[in-house]
């Protein structure tokens, strides 16, 4: 899956008799550099998803509903949400949701994640299904396979 041993994503991280998210990694309990909360990475998640429905509508002419099952249109704004988060989160660390909720995405090591482990992580983002299954660190498998987590910035 392309995790790192020592970034908390072996196979024993099931979460239990774990502590507090991120202990593992080495991660205060609180405040700045913390684990981000679930309610927090699901509003940045809407106000991102919300920012590609609108950047899909007004610069390639989406329309909410408008794509019948199959049609590419239905996949404008996902691609939208797909390259905002390569890039942003490969350039700056965070997307606009990310940032307005105090957030950013680091590698476990340490750092920005980069365009490739930005790449890697949005794809899967993209899939849903790896974002829905988390470890004992309440990183979804997007983030262990980038060896990425999204920690509180304040």
């Amino acid at each position: 899956m392309g995790t790192q041993a020592d970034s908390g994503a072996g196979s024993g991280d099931s979460g239990q008799d774990a502590g507090y998210p991120g202990q593992r990694l080495g991660y205060p309990e609180t405040g700045p550099g913390s684990i981000g909360g679930f309610g927090q990475r699901l509003v940045a998640l809407i106000i991102d998803w919300a920012l590609s429905l609108l950047i899909a509508t007004g610069l390639l002419g989406y329309r909410l509903g408008g794509g019948a099952g199959g049609d590419a249109e239905a996949f404008k704004p996902l691609l939208v949400f797909l390259v905002m988060n390569v890039f942003l989160v490969g350039t700056a660390g965070s997307t606009i949701g990310h940032k307005l909720l105090g957030l950013r995405v680091e590698r476990v090591t340490g750092g920005y994640a980069g365009p490739l482990l930005a790449s890697t992580r949005s794809v899967l983002l993209c899939l849903a299904i790896p974002a829905l299954i988390w470890d004992g660190n309440q990183r979804g498998l997007h983030d262990r396979a980038a060896g990425t987590a999204i920690r509180r910035t304040r």
